[in-house]
């Protein structure tokens, strides 16, 4: 498989905090709903443990598998859509998180790939993953979201 035979998204932000308060805004429920448009994850944070995002209604969004697990440093799932017949029929994804301490903050890149050329899951996720993680990045420093969910 090349390059061309692969989709992937890349996203970098640097939040100020640490690397142990990024990690607990990954993987605590609470704070997921939060900057997620509340939706909320459930899972079994560790390599090879089950991890879903559902919907307010309660409805699986995406569901997956850890497979990489590294606490303050590294989060991989091997993530399907569940809500989306075209994007499901695409098959598993990987997302992964990475977190790296730059001075007074942590650089976060998230990188979200699957092996098909032209993905609509990598097309649909390069417009959902900068909403939620500028979420992410103002709920930490400031207390608030950059946009909630809509009524």
């Amino acid at each position: 498989m090349t390059d061309a035979d692969k989709s992937s998204f890349v996203y970098v932000t640097f939040v100020k905090t640490t690397p142990d308060r990024l990690w607990d805004a990954l993987i605590d429920p609470d704070f997921v709903e939060q900057y997620w448009l509340g939706n909320r994850i459930e899972a079994e944070w560790k390599v090879g443990g089950s991890w879903k995002i559902l919907f307010p209604d309660g409805r699986v969004a995406d569901r997956g598998e850890i497979v990489a697990f590294e606490p303050g440093e590294r989060l991989g799932i091997r993530w399907l859509n569940e809500w989306k017949p075209e994007l499901n029929a695409e098959g598993y994804s990987i997302c992964t998180m990475e977190l790296e301490p730059v001075g007074e903050g942590v650089k976060l890149t998230v990188t979200h790939s699957i092996e098909r050329a032209d993905s609509k899951l990598i097309a649909a996720v390069s417009g959902g993953w900068p909403l939620i993680l500028s979420n992410l990045k103002s709920l930490i420093e400031t207390g608030s979201v950059f946009m909630a969910r809509k009524a």
